[in-house]
This record gives C-alpha cells, sequence and structure tokens, in this order.
C-alpha cells in the first residue's frame, strides 16, 4: 500500500527550521518571486533544507500548487497558481537550486511535480536535469566545477530540448535553457549516482558509497537461479531481466521496427555478427547463440564471471567457442572492454549488432563506449543497444538520462529510437522483500522500461 503523504505547510516547514531557511521556504510557498529573489542574495540559498524535512524552496514552490485539477471547472484559477509557481521555481534555478535534491520522503522537486501532476513543473525540473548533466559531461568526469559568474550575469542560451514527459508526447522545440550558475553546477551525490550506467550500485535510495568498477571487479559474486549478487548484496544481474533481454535481441536482430502482434517476437535473422558487452548470467547471450551468429563475441572482466564459465556452468567454455564457424568466431575475451576493444579494432572487427550492459561503471563509461568505438566496431546497417538502467529508481532522473543520450547519439550521428516496454512490478515493490530477497537495495522501480535502438543516422531504422 502507497504511503500517504502529508503536503501541508505544517508538516514540511517544521517548527525548528531556521529562521532564515523558513523565510526562504515561506516565500517560495507563497510564489512570492520578487520577495525570493531578495533573499537569494547568498550562493547556495537557492538550495537551503529544513533540517527536519529536507524541504528545499524548490520543493515548496512546487508542493504548493496541490494536484492539478482534474476538471476544467477551477482551471483559471489554477493557471494563475501554476504560472506563479513557474516563475518562482525558474527563479531558484538561476539562482542555483540542485535539481535533484532529496526531501525526507525520498522525493526530488520532479517528483513532487510528477506525483501532483503539475506537468508544467516536471518540464521544468527535467531542463534543470538534462542541462546540469550535459554540463558535467563538457567538464570530464562530472568534476565540481569552479565558480563562475553570478546568475543574474549569466547569459542565455537556446538549445533544443524535446518533451521527454511519458505520457504527454507533446514536443516543444526551442525551449530557453539558461547557462548553468555556480550552485547547480555542484556534483551532489545523488548525481553521480544516478548517473550510473546500469543503475544498479546505491543512489539516492540509500546513503551508502556508490561501488566502483575496480571494487566491483575485486569482490565476489554469488551465484543463484534468480540472481547474481556481489559481496555487497547489490543486484549485479537479476532473471527479472528476461524480459527486457528478450526484446532487447529482438530489437537488434529482427527485420522490422516493430514486433509482430500481440509483441510476440518476430523470426529473427540467422548468422549476425554480435558484440556483447557484460556475461552475467548469460540471459542475452543465451538468446543470441539461438540465432546461430556467424560471429559471437562476449566480453567479461570478473574473474568469478570467467571462472563460473571455466567451471562448465554454461554453453560457452572451450567448446562453444571450438564450435564457431571459424576460428576466432565464438570467443569469451577475458578483461575489461577499455582493454580489449582497441585489439578488436586493430583486428578490423565489425558487427551486426552491439550490446552493453557492464556494472560499477557510470554514463560517462557508456558515453565514451558509443562516442568512440560503435561507431568503428558497428556495421553501417548495424544496431546498437544498452541496458537503459540510467537513473532508473526515479522518473525524472530516468527522463533526464533519455535527453541526454538522445544528445550525445546525434554528436556521434547516430539516432537512438525508443521501444516503450511495461514492466511487470509485482514482488518488486518492497526493498528486501519478492524479488529483492537478499539484494541490498531496489535499482529498478518503474513501470515502464525504455529500450534503445541506435542507429546511424545514415540509414534509418528499417
Amino acid at each position: 500500500m502507497a504511503t500517504t503523504i502529508d503536503d501541508s505547510m505544517a508538516a514540511r516547514i517544521s517548527a525548528d527550521c531556521p529562521d532564515d531557511t523558513k523565510q526562504l521556504l515561506y516565500h517560495a510557498w507563497a510564489h512570492d518571486t520578487s520577495d525570493l529573489k531578495k533573499l537569494l542574495d547568498v550562493p547556495g540559498k537557492a538550495s537551503a533544507r529544513d533540517p527536519a524535512t529536507g524541504e528545499t524552496p524548490l520543493h515548496a514552490a512546487i508542493r504548493a500548487c496541490g494536484p492539478a485539477p482534474q476538471s476544467d471547472t477551477d482551471n483559471d484559477a489554477d493557471d494563475t497558481v501554476s504560472q506563479e509557481a513557474a516563475e518562482a521555481v525558474h527563479e531558484l534555478f538561476l539562482s542555483g537550486a540542485i535539481w535533484n535534491d532529496v526531501d525526507s520522503n525520498d522525493e526530488t522537486p520532479g517528483c513532487v511535480a510528477w506525483r501532483l501532476g503539475r506537468k508544467d513543473l516536471y518540464r521544468l525540473c527535467l531542463e534543470a536535469g538534462v542541462r546540469a548533466e550535459l554540463l558535467f559531461g563538457l567538464f570530464d568526469g562530472y568534476e565540481e566545477l569552479s565558480s563562475g559568474s553570478s546568475a543574474e550575469e549569466e547569459d542565455v542560451e537556446i538549445i533544443n530540448v524535446e518533451d521527454a514527459l511519458p505520457t504527454e508526447g507533446e514536443g516543444e522545440n526551442g525551449v530557453i535553457v539558461e547557462k548553468e550558475t555556480e550552485t547547480e553546477k555542484q556534483t551532489t551525490e545523488q548525481t553521480s549516482a544516478n548517473g550510473d550506467q546500469d543503475s544498479k550500485v546505491p543512489s539516492t535510495e540509500t546513503a551508502t558509497q556508490d561501488v566502483t568498477s575496480e571494487q566491483y571487479l575485486a569482490s565476489n559474486l554469488t551465484y543463484d537461479p534468480a540472481k547474481l549478487v556481489d559481496d555487497q548484496g547489490n543486484g549485479v544481474m537479476m532473471a527479472w531481466e528476461t524480459s527486457i533481454m528478450r526484446r532487447s535481441v529482438d530489437a537488434l536482430l529482427r527485420q522490422t521496427s516493430s514486433p509482430g502482434p500481440d509483441n510476440a517476437p518476430t523470426t529473427l535473422p540467422q548468422g549476425k555478427r554480435i558484440l556483447n558487452i557484460g556475461f552475467g548470467m548469460g540471459i542475452i547471450d543465451a538468446m543470441f547463440a539461438a540465432t546461430n551468429p556467424s560471429r559471437h563475441h562476449i566480453i567479461e572482466a570478473h574473474p568469478a564471471v570467467l571462472a563460473h564459465i571455466d567451471a562448465g556452468n554454461t554453453a560457452f567454455g572451450s567448446a562453444w567457442e571450438a564450435s564457431g564457424p571459424g576460428e576466432g568466431a565464438y570467443k569469451v575475451h577475458r578483461g575489461r572492454w577499455q582493454d580489449v576493444l582497441p585489439q578488436l579494432l586493430e583486428a578490423g572487427e565489425q558487427y551486426d549488432a552491439i550490446y552493453f550492459d557492464t556494472f560499477g561503471e557510470d554514463y560517462a563509461e557508456l558515453k565514451m563506449f558509443f562516442t568512440e568505438y560503435v561507431p568503428v566496431l558497428m556495421d553501417q546497417a548495424g544496431r546498437f543497444g544498452f541496458f537503459n538502467g540510467l537513473g532508473a529508481d526515479r522518473r525524472i532522473c530516468y527522463d533526464v538520462y533519455t535527453k541526454v543520450v538522445e544528445m550525445h547519439m546525434v554528436d556521434v550521428g547516430m539516432d537512438v529510437e525508443w521501444e516503450e516496454i511495461d514492466v511487470d512490478l509485482k514482488g518488486m515493490e518492497e526493498a528486501g522483500k519478492g524479488e529483492w530477497e537478499d539484494v541490498r537495495r531496489r535499482y529498478w522501480t518503474l513501470d515502464k522500461y525504455r529500450l534503445p535502438i541506435c542507429t546511424f543516422m545514415s540509414g534509418d531504422i528499417c
């Protein structure tokens, strides 16, 4: 049963909140942009927090609107409230408010906007998240950036951010997006965690430390029929992902851009050249292998996974490698993909389908992969996909990374088509129970999965 959230001012602005923060929250709640602006005179004030509730001015400005009306009766009055709220939110972002700060309910401002049905305010949070993540990437590695000019002196830049709202579909071009201010540029714990490529390391749901690739590769792994976990209880791969893997294989290999009737898989072509990075439980590789590929290369770095393969626990040992149609046609490459791929490039390898699903790596690694390697390794008519768990523990982060991926794909001359898939959350509703038993945290909480199908712009998906 969903927890009822008390959105009243009395519940969200505590009696013990410091007076200066309390005044900021009151003015944000009242959408008093003029006086609010006067209070935002020191860097960081836009992200002041009530120490008891975690309420920030952004949360307050959005929460004060209440639920969006379900009928046209009060639309005129609500339009005024919504416009005043948008002005306050806009001013807060100009002053450096952080888009993904979480409150005591584990909600970002965007989460509050979505829950209340405030799609216009959600859009403002989405745009702020997109520009923050793009700037983190521009400044190499999501590092904390040096101070810049004040918010009032920042230029305004016009960029084309299309609407990413999953249920709206009303594109909006020419959005005005202000250049980032100093506070907004700071890397928060939530940002770096939600930027994890596969979203399978701790993020906003826990306060635990992120798992790096080096720590993961040095960890012990435990296999059971339902999951693969490391020695800290992080879910590396889980059986619930099987339906997503099935649809990913169908999307990467099929001859049409849409599945058959009732989402039934179409007949898949045989003899494709396939590259998969990240073996895990071998789920997707078993599906690829069933199509009798002419070339099937797997890259896996974890010693425990490689030992699992060598022990004959999968169909991908030495006998499988020897069964290929030619020498080296079927092969498990042992090592980090960053070390193996240059060798494949030197050998002139090319593939019709490439899939990427690693663990403990952030978005910067995925971006490096499709920026530096996919354009050379993939055939001109090929397709590239990845496990899209980017920020998948909350909707706003998932939507932000959808737009970021699209923009970065354009930079390397690629299109991305998103195939939306329903995710059955039965048994996945509560941390530590059902599918998440013995797994430290839920790395997936959404009822929709956006499956990416990436192709070169010169050739449309046929």
